[in-house]
């Protein structure tokens, strides 16, 4: 396997011998250990390519502070234009998008993998996170896997060949060239990751920190999956290891497969001789568990919907399994159906009797799965097709009964929390509490966005929604926090290390302390807002943007050239807009026809036309690329790029809105796109609004009805959601902003932009003016006069239309109407209407400034200035003349690998930090009462665990680190696999996991369950049953105490001994590859790291159990 590995993103990551001083680092002490602590950074090139950046920001830095003065744009090689700013802005819809180098209304986060340009991701998309053992955090792609270690998170991207999309990540390792990842599941125990796919196969990974301990892989610089099989014929869309050890996986119509962790065990032990029957012996060790139900004549609606969700419950006696309206619970130690309900709680019937009159008439036959999914059992074929057709028509009567209020409520995410519930999440926003029997408790609503993914840790429960909110609640669903995490909606969660890793749909992953929101979150805002210098990145882009109304003529290439081709030369983004390209009725109901539809929007041939023109102009390919336009009728946008800066811009979106004939035909109306240029949003939308001299309300109603109603969209060429594999029922949320806020209002998505330019044959007249006289300013060139009667000039002053938007001052002549092919300004219309010249075209545009002389930073991220605003008036091919506006526009982004580290140094460095991490991550002292215990034939000892804390709950988990043989002879053996994977089966401890609340004591039954027969299956057929090994066994439990919200842990170990022989425990035997372990005879418990009194048991009776 090792050739097929990702050698793009598998680069060298040796640590260095010396560590480098930080520029600029106020926390460096020269004293400090040459050693790396935890939040360490630097090391080798990388941190001096760090300290470079630094220093270069900095620089930056200290000339924009120098350059505030008014002499600020002498430093420009072109002085701006004066301009015109209409007042109205910045408040209502027209407000500007918060921005800063922090947020005040979220906690800080960590940018473990900066958002991607969408364009970049197509085949790669992130589906879901998992974290494993504390260590890493592990991604399922469209293409195979990738995963982070934790201790790498602070790091600055690699340098070198890294995939595109990725140059700001957090160091990682890929596994590619496979099919999409659909689930994935971590096994602490085993140190497994599991991935099921959508080829329907199912593969083993060993985490990366593996290979370094065992010096296999000493650079870590890659990894390798240790086994793989066919598990289903459709994809694997759930996975779960249960208590056993066994690893269950869910498909479509209702197939749940269990692989035993036997088998699984084998096939991991085989020799690299024998490693290609590895795969072949999992695989045919298959049981079928729906068939197993169903071949008794078991009917019920969880076998008729796909499996999404799997979920082993807080005891891990029991597995549910779900789909997006029904439940099932399953004994996960016998593998048996023990209740089955719908999504109101409602029970469904699990005994069908047989009726011999249906099982002669049904002769239909029914979809089958894969060979190994077939029960062969003595049921007939028709039995099983009646039960099929039997739930079928239940689905169909209860989706009848409620209508189409059923689909709000499809559960989109299933979670179990440590106090033995379970939620699930639903379409409509709603939270649902289920007890451990699946009887429904209580409903929760916060928000109306679909929930998208749940994640519990300790007493708290975290909840992402499709718009990008995430909110915490405890663990009775009061909630106790918010923010807007994403721009997109947040689709998978995993905690690890501290954090909580949040993954956007758009491919984002953040990462946000587990305590937030809280104390932490005000001294890590401000300390990062003090560090703003050191990671802001300033850019420079020239944008190019021109109008032409070309009244559904060609135009010559001398004209194009005239137009864009000098002014072309410097740009970086060249932005067309056309009106009236093409205008005829059948036309134009055609295109309404298709708008309606959502159908052939990708343009007209004459459209393409134009495309191709301006495309030979641009030396479209070699100098620019096209990234994106959109045709509604005559209107057309079209945008190129220098493919320079080609690789920092995308997400490109399109969108239309119509304003002619009743708002639905495009004869008038706008086309917009949208696109992130250095990960900030630009949009640009080309208008065609109402014609005559008297309908200025109606073109003061068209532009408010475009900037209210636009909105973005994927073009038809790329991916839609779900590429990205989630769920359909993802909601847009309007008017979230990035930074965090959510406006008791919905925004409209212009207003959203931090750059907004409007552009086209606005229709605006000169008024109060006749012919004759404007004809005489215009040769005179006394435009100051004419700007005094510019209808859109006034109806800006007047802060009806354009608000808060700027004009540089006009000093071209009108551009309409003339007389095609006609020269000069004696062109003017002269025929008998003899139309009143006008600048009908024109180019506006806000940055995100609200004064027209700013500084650009991140908390004014774009800063813009006209450089060249004027008409050609050597065109003659239309009755308008073209126009072009040249911007300069600074650009202020965040360097995240710049402030990655510089996150980590805070967290390290900081004294107060430092302190609330200490108090945070506090672990109730606790006492047990035993640390042996032996087991005869089902006997049950209690174990009690103590909570000597007078404030805090403690939260305790019971893992089984392994299983042992105890010889004949008295010796123990190795470590055996069982435990690696779960609980031995003769073996229950009850509750595994829970709360002990401050002075109180909780009680553990630990019992012997009699379990000697074992199955073998072969093809899902029971094959050969034996009896399990009579020599005593001893099971080694660790017993794991945290806080309320903390991942530290303190750790107690518990021997239990199964003992047939009646045998007393030795004390001078020590299992092989356990630590910190003591023997003795059911004496007083040994405490690892927890102080305790000399007199264990006066403690107990000074105490009360619950």
């Amino acid at each position: 396997m090792d050739e097929n590995l990702n050698n793009s993103n598998n680069s060298n990551n040796s640590p260095t011998t010396s560590r480098i001083p930080k520029i600029f680092d106020r926390f460096y002490d020269s004293s400090s250990s040459s050693e790396p602590d935890e939040h360490e950074v630097f090391d080798g090139a990388n941190g001096v390519d760090s300290a470079g950046k630094r220093i270069d920001y900095m620089i930056q830095f200290l000339n924009r502070r120098l350059q505030q003065d008014e002499n600020y744009h002498a430093t420009c090689l072109t002085t701006p234009l004066p301009e015109f700013t209409a007042p109205g802005g910045n408040s209502g819809i027209f407000k500007l998008p918060i921005r800063g180098a922090v947020s005040y209304s979220r906690p800080p986060c960590l940018e473990v993998r900066p958002r991607p340009v969408r364009e970049t991701q197509v085949g790669c998309f992130l589906r879901n996170l998992v974290c494993v053992d504390e260590r890493e955090v592990w991604a399922g792609t469209e293409s195979g896997v990738r995963v982070w270690r934790l201790g790498d998170v602070y790091k600055a991207a690699e340098e070198g060949n890294v995939r595109e999309g990725d140059e700001e990540s957090a160091p990682f390792r890929e596994f590619g060239g496979l099919a999409p990842a659909v689930c994935l599941v971590g096994c602490e125990g085993s140190r497994m990751v599991w991935s099921g796919h959508k080829d329907g196969r199912i593969r083993c990974w060993k985490m990366l920190s593996d290979y370094r301990d065992e010096g296999s892989d000493s650079d870590g610089s890659g990894f390798r999956e240790v086994l793989c099989w066919q598990a289903h014929r459709g994809p694997v869309l759930s996975m779960v290891v249960t208590l056993y050890g066994d690893l269950w996986s869910g498909s479509e119509g209702g197939a749940i497969t269990a692989w035993p962790f036997e088998a699984i065990e084998k096939s991991l032990s085989l020799t690299p001789e024998e490693r290609h029957m590895s795969g072949l012996t999992v695989e045919r060790s298959f049981i079928d568990l729906r068939s197993q139900v169903t071949s008794k004549g078991i009917c019920c609606n969880i076998f008729a919907a796909d499996v999404k969700y799997l979920l082993s419950d807080h005891s891990g006696t029991n597995v549910w399994s779900a789909g997006y309206l029904s439940f099932a619970i399953w004994d996960s130690r016998t593998r048996e159906l023990l209740k089955a309900f719908n999504i109101d709680g409602q029970i469904e019937n699990l005994s069908v009797a047989m009726d011999p009159t249906i099982e002669e008439e049904v002769r239909v036959k029914v979809l089958a799965g894969s060979k190994k999914e077939k029960s062969q059992s003595s049921i007939s074929f028709f039995q099983r097709s009646r039960n099929a057709l039997m739930g079928a028509a239940d689905a169909v009567r209860r989706v009848a009964v409620r209508g189409a209020f059923g689909d709000d409520r499809k559960t989109e995410s299933l979670i179990t929390t440590i106090d033995g519930n379970i939620w699930t999440g639903c379409t409509n926003g709603s939270l649902v509490q289920w007890d451990g029997n699946g009887n429904r408790l209580q409903d929760v609503q916060y928000h109306s966005y679909s929930v998208q993914c749940l994640f519990a840790f300790g007493l708290r429960i975290w909840v992402g929604y499709a718009s990008g909110i995430i909110d915490v609640l405890d663990l009775n669903g009061n909630k106790l926090g918010g923010w807007v995490a994403h721009s997109s909606s947040v689709i998978h969660m995993a905690i690890g290390a501290g954090y909580l890793f949040t993954l956007a749909n758009h491919g984002g992953i953040r990462a946000w302390r587990i305590t937030s929101p809280g104390p932490l979150d005000n001294v890590l805002r401000k300390e990062l807002d003090d560090k703003e210098f050191l990671y802001t990145k300033l850019e420079n882009v020239k944008i190019l943007a021109g109008t032409w109304n070309v009244g559904q003529e060609r135009a010559t290439h001398d004209s194009l050239i005239s137009w864009l081709g000098s002014a072309a030369t410097g740009a970086d983004i060249v932005v067309v807009g056309l009106q009236e390209v093409e205008m005829g009725a059948g036309f134009l109901a055609m295109s309404a026809a298709k708008e309606s539809m959502q159908v052939g929007l990708e343009g007209s041939s004459v459209g393409q036309l134009w495309l191709d023109m301006i495309g030979k102009i641009l030396d479209e390919g070699s100098t620019f690329q096209r990234v994106g336009y959109r045709q509604l009728a005559g209107l057309l946008i079209m945008v190129w790029v220098r493919n320079e800066i080609r690789s920092h811009v995308g997400d490109i979106d399109i969108a239309a809105v119509p304003c002619g004939f009743g708002r639905a035909i495009g004869n008038k109306g706008a086309v917009g796109l949208r696109m992130r240029v250095y990960d900030r949003i630009l949009c640009f939308v080309n208008c065609h609004f109402a014609a005559h001299l008297e309908a200025v309300n109606r073109r003061n109603a068209d532009f408010d009805h475009v900037y209210r109603t636009m909105f973005f969209s994927r073009p038809s060429n790329l991916l839609n959601s779900a590429s990205a594999g989630v769920s359909s029922s993802i909601q847009v949320l309007r008017g979230a902003n990035v930074n965090g806020t959510q406006p008791m209002v919905p925004m409209p998505e212009l207003s959203e932009a931090d750059m907004v330019v409007f552009l086209g044959d606005f229709n605006y007249r000169l008024d109060g003016i006749s012919y004759d006289e404007a004809r005489d300013f215009i040769s005179q060139r006394s435009f100051d006069w004419l700007r005094e009667k510019d209808q859109l000039q006034a109806e800006m002053k007047s802060g009806n239309v354009f608000q808060g938007m700027r004009e540089a001052v006009i000093s071209f002549p009108p551009t309409y109407k003339f007389e095609k092919n006609q020269p000069g300004l004696a062109g003017y219309d002269s025929g008998e209407k003899k139309r009143i010249p006008a600048w009908c075209d024109r180019i506006l545009y806000r940055d995100s400034c609200s004064t027209s002389v700013a500084t650009c930073s991140l908390d004014c991220p774009v800063v813009a200035s006209v450089l060249q605003y004027d008409a050609c008036m050597d065109v003659t091919d239309s009755d308008h003349k073209p126009v072009r506006c040249i911007f300069n526009v600074e650009i202020a982004r965040v360097d995240n690998s710049i402030r990655r580290q510089e996150f980590g140094e805070i967290m390290g460095s900081n004294e107060k930090i430092r302190q609330i991490l200490v108090d945070q991550s506090k672990v109730p002292e606790t006492i047990v009462s035993t640390n042996n215990i032996i087991l005869q034939n089902q006997d049950t000892s209690v174990l009690r665990i103590t909570n000597k804390s007078g404030e805090d709950r403690a939260l305790y988990e019971i893992i089984c680190e392994g299983e042992f043989t105890i010889h004949e002879s008295g010796k123990v053996s190795s470590n055996h696999a069982c435990g690696s994977f779960g609980y031995p089966r003769w073996l229950e401890v009850s509750p595994r996991n829970g709360i002990i609340e401050p002075d109180h004591i909780g009680e553990i039954a630990v019992h012997h369950d009699e379990h000697q027969t074992l199955e073998e299956f072969v093809d899902g057929i029971p094959q050969n049953w034996w009896c399990e090994d009579a020599r005593d066994k001893e099971v080694m439990l660790l017993i794991k105490v945290r806080g309320g919200c903390s991942t530290e842990t303190k750790t107690h170990r518990i021997r239990v001994r199964h003992s047939i022989s009646g045998k007393k425990m030795p004390i001078d035997h020590k299992p092989k590859n356990v630590n910190n372990t003591q023997s003795s005879v059911l004496q007083r418990a040994d405490f690892l790291g927890n102080n305790c009194p000399s007199d264990v048991f006066a403690q107990l009776q000074n105490l009360h159990t619950p």
